[in-house]
């Protein structure tokens, strides 16, 4: 895969992060994209490795996500003619790591690839692999499944053909088959689980051994100064708090992965208005905090938020925001079992010890 090429604009710091959590990290020897890019009115400032935010304690994501709307969220995206441009840039960038998978994958899942950006890209380095799109279900047995609105807005030439609206193969997360794919990737939709540890078992089901992950998500430290612009008017919170890449590593590791390696960069990302601000906010979700304003808003009220937001200016003129990314990448290591005085082991669990010269313990 030819990489792309880089503006020369200004390098990046680099300082490796170390968690000091129980997950064991590793040095990756990554040479991500180093310099600024521009899109449009947008400019993105690459600092690998750099600071790393941690959340209030208090807060517990799982318990602050409205799943109603989150799905509202997915289905309206789902049904634009392209993914947000920062996913596209993030699916580009996670594209530059694929280099550190030895093994040349046979069969590859594209997690919730509706809005992940990620299936040419996937194509490209992996011409002979077989890419399947993994759809989101909905959260909620009121709301419209994804599959259905992905598959209503998909033209019915392709539909006819049997092709997904993600690209070639798309299938439902109900009937991925397990122990199939040598690489998951799930880039910009870890986010939108209401219940990541389970998400992370589903990846780590579909994978084979030695198999490998690939993720990218939003961290605590995406969008701080207007989550401070907020509680500063009293107008309660933007969004819902994001989690911390450690307790991410660790729930890879309770998932069943091993040696997960976690990472992170923050994009300063700028616009010419407010305006230009919320309208490209608006593409990459909405509000899904149960804590949350409950009512509607007014034009009243949006007036005052422009004008705050556009006080909060760079020496440019220009409305700055930021928003750190995490890496993830673990493996799937090979099942072991202790023995104990009834032991279970599953077929493809032992198939897969047996294939190895490994015993149960």
């Amino acid at each position: 895969m030819q990489r792309p090429p880089a503006p020369a604009r200004q390098s990046a710091s680099r300082s490796r992060v170390r968690a000091a959590t129980r997950v064991k990290y590793e040095a990756l020897g990554l040479s991500p994209a180093a310099a600024m890019a521009e899109s449009s009115s947008r400019e993105v400032i690459g600092s690998i490795y750099c600071r790393m935010a941690t959340a209030p304690a208090s807060e517990s994501r799982p318990e602050r996500l409205d799943p109603r709307a989150l799905d509202r969220a997915w289905a309206r995206l789902a049904t634009q003619p392209a993914p947000p441009w920062l996913h596209g840039e993030i699916a580009r960038r996670l594209s530059e790591r694929l280099a550190i998978v030895k093994q040349v994958p046979v069969h590859v899942f594209d997690w919730w690839s509706e809005l992940g950006a990620g299936s040419a890209l996937l194509a490209q380095a992996y011409p002979k692999a077989t890419v399947t799109g993994v759809l989101r279900p909905a959260s909620t047995s009121a709301a419209v499944p994804a599959e259905t609105s992905a598959i209503a807005a998909t033209p019915a030439w392709r539909r006819w053909l049997g092709l997904g609206a993600s690209g070639p193969r798309a299938i439902a997360q109900s009937a991925v088959p397990p122990a199939q794919a040598q690489l998951v990737w799930s880039n910009m939709s870890l986010h939108w689980a209401q219940d990541a540890p389970t998400l992370m078992r589903e990846w780590q089901r579909a994978l084979v051994v030695d198999g490998f992950l690939m993720f990218t998500t939003l961290g605590p430290g995406t969008l701080v100064a207007l989550r401070e612009l907020y509680r500063a008017h009293g107008w309660g919170t933007p969004y819902a708090p994001w989690t911390d890449m450690h307790d991410l590593g660790d729930m890879l590791v309770e998932a069943g992965f091993a040696d997960p390696v976690m990472d992170q960069e923050t994009l300063r990302l700028t616009w010419s208005s407010a305006q230009a601000a919320l309208a490209e906010l608006r593409t990459l979700g909405m509000n899904t905090d149960v804590a949350r304003f409950p009512g509607l808003r007014t034009p009243r009220w949006r007036d005052r938020v422009l004008a705050a937001l556009g006080a909060q200016v760079d020496g440019q003129g220009r409305v700055v925001l930021e928003f750190e990314i995490v890496y993830g990448h673990a493996f799937k290591p090979v099942p072991r079992a202790r023995l104990s005085e009834h032991t279970q082991v599953g077929l493809d669990d032992m198939k897969a010890m047996l294939s190895r010269g490994r015993q149960p313990r």
